[in-house]
């Protein structure tokens, strides 16, 4: 069966979602093939799953009317309430944390999907494990989704610049020329995830900043995603002062490997000083990934047993 929707006065981009994430989301859930062509959406499939799928677009479109905007949970939960009103098992992809430009951003391992778990049940989350685990990069796709969802208004992301020393100012070049280097691997996460243009125009505008640790004394941060990388690199003051900036309606990751310390002690470590402050606080979670969560090259995870190993013997 084939149907086409006329679409007009509508903010087809809002309402086909961030590179058509929306409308990936229906053929993941339907077997019917959505095609778009300028203003009309043609169905072609199944003749109940064309219905069901027009009378969810149709929703949407009154949602956004409505509300002037749509979020992915928007269209997740009219999927859910239509095939359930249609008497259709209500079961739709529930791994995804967010749609970035390369496809659907999905936990890939047991430890990631507890990740996942405990980052949708808490306000601050810390994520604790080995190089190559997806901490940063899932964390990343848990903020970006937040902005887009229009949960936050903003994100934050910070790391300690522990070589040099948090003062920065004997380096040459302006504030943003001194931390590039120790902050890359936060824009390569973003990079993954937004499309570039956007991304671009985003950080312009600040909604979502880059900063070291040493300059997020004194902010009160309301409506934002913080997230704190490399943690194991932060002072017990500092990871106490970083904390302490979320404001009403905000929430933060903490990610860290704490086999990886540059500090001068390994007890001067923010991090596993925290884990033992609160550890069984109300709101706050702990998730331990292990080299079997490991998603980079195969030899990622040999490496990482051959150091452990080696530690032990040491120890």
């Amino acid at each position: 069966m084939k149907k086409t929707i006329e679409l007009k006065g509508v903010d087809l981009q809002t309402l086909l979602g961030v590179a058509d994430s929306n409308i990936r989301l229906l053929n993941e859930t339907f077997s019917t093939k959505i095609l778009i062509r300028g203003n009309d959406v043609t169905l072609d499939g199944d003749k109940n799953d064309v219905e069901l799928v027009h009378e969810i677009i149709h929703e949407m479109i009154q949602t956004l009317t409505r509300k002037g905007s749509l979020t992915k949970k928007d269209v997740l939960q009219l999927i859910k309430i239509i095939r359930s009103e249609n008497g259709h098992s209500v079961d739709v992809p529930k791994d995804v944390i967010h749609y970035g430009k390369k496809g659907a951003i999905v936990p890939r391992t047991e430890g990631q999907k507890k990740y996942a778990h405990i980052c949708n049940k808490n306000d601050i989350v810390f994520s604790i494990g080995p190089a190559g685990t997806g901490k940063t990069f899932l964390a990343v796709a848990f903020a970006v989704a937040a902005l887009e969802n229009h949960d936050v208004d903003r994100i934050i992301l910070s790391r300690p610049a522990v070589e040099a020393g948090e003062s920065l100012g004997f380096l040459p070049g302006d504030l943003k020329e001194k931390v590039d280097p120790y902050l890359t691997p936060l824009y390569d996460a973003l990079n993954e995830i937004m499309p570039a243009n956007k991304l671009k125009l985003i950080l312009k505008k600040n909604v979502i900043e880059i900063v070291p640790l040493a300059y997020m004394r004194g902010r009160t941060l309301n409506n934002a995603f913080l997230i704190l990388d490399e943690a194991q690199n932060s002072t017990p003051m500092q990871m106490k002062m970083f904390l302490t900036r979320l404001g009403v309606n905000s929430k933060g990751i903490i990610t860290g490997d704490i086999t990886q310390i540059d500090l001068p002690r390994r007890s001067d470590s923010g991090l596993i000083d925290v884990i033992n402050v609160l550890k069984g606080v109300d709101g706050i979670g702990f998730v331990k990934l292990d080299e079997t969560d490991v998603v980079r090259h195969k030899l990622v995870r040999d490496i990482i047993i051959a150091y452990d190993k080696a530690n032990d013997k040491k120890s």
